[in-house]
């Protein structure tokens, strides 16, 4: 006599996941209010951002603020130097990070010790400390108020040399000397071998720069001020009149500013999660 099977029931939420449920979704709240006080507040006019007491949704819609920031700023003009100078300053973070830590990892050479120490120092000094050193250089070489005085200084990345220098160290060596028994010389077996490992690693090195360069406000306002090369957070800065500052539009341009880190952050967060997972420092 055979048996009816009885379906299985499913399982309800333990008094465990509906704390940590309700849990996330305050934090989720927390970390979105500011997201929507500024895009309710730029959805406002400028005598209605500035009212005492404030209140979140505009009583009069309006795109007013969106609208002056285009007409009256250079906003596209900042836009695309952030993106130039984010663009370059982590192609060039990623390549010299590759190479050095590489290096560091896989070859042996008088003084390397110290000459890791010399890098590794770079993690103890604050980019402030560097502003005035960094920019009496910049000037003396000509390259105020251009691109590359923007790009060069961001591209000493000691943090990024040392996460791709532990992972390096991570990768099997026989997989290296396989490819130098067949005939492989070091750039070969490093750019065909290591670099296609590293590929999670590298993508973390590349979004954390993009972000650190998109966010820069110290050091492009130290070195420039020709406002058709101001970066977003430069631009975004000079927003006011002799009223003062403009909120609706100051929140208007905030949200335009961070339009591609949050980009960055959904269609990219995998690698994020991956690179950090696969960058050696898990119990460092």
């Amino acid at each position: 006599m055979s048996t009816a099977v009885q379906p299985r029931r499913k399982s309800s939420w333990t008094p465990g996941q509906i704390v940590l449920t309700l849990l996330g979704a305050a934090v989720s709240v927390v970390f979105l209010a500011p997201f929507a006080w500024g895009l309710f507040t730029s959805l406002k006019s400028e005598t209605e951002a500035v009212e005492v007491p404030p209140h979140w949704l505009p009583k009069h819609w309006t795109g007013q603020a969106w609208k002056a920031l285009f007409d009256t700023g250079n906003i596209t003009d900042w836009f695309v130097n952030s993106l130039v100078v984010s663009v370059c300053v982590t192609s060039v973070v990623v390549l010299v990070s590759a190479l050095a830590g590489y290096g560091f990892a896989r070859t042996e050479f008088r003084g390397k010790g110290l000459l890791m120490g010399v890098v590794m120092s770079g993690l103890m000094v604050s980019p402030a400390v560097l502003g005035v050193p960094l920019f009496t250089t910049v000037q003396q070489m000509g390259m105020v108020d251009t691109y590359w005085g923007m790009i060069l200084p961001q591209c000493a990345p000691a943090a990024m040399v040392y996460i791709l220098y532990k992972f390096f160290q991570g990768i099997p060596r026989e997989l290296e000397e396989a490819a130098f028994i067949d005939g492989a010389g070091r750039w070969r077996v490093f750019f065909t071998i290591v670099l296609p490992l590293s590929r999670p690693s590298l993508a973390a090195v590349g979004i954390f720069t993009f972000i650190a360069s998109w966010n820069n406000f110290l050091w492009p306002y130290m070195v420039t001020n020709n406002p058709d090369l101001m970066t977003m957070p430069n631009g975004i800065a000079t927003v006011m009149n002799s009223y003062g500052i403009q909120w609706a539009q100051l929140m208007a341009g905030g949200l335009m500013a961070g339009l591609p880190l949050i980009v960055v952050f959904v269609f990219f967060q995998r690698q994020i999660v991956a690179g950090v997972a696969h960058t050696g420092l898990a119990g460092q």
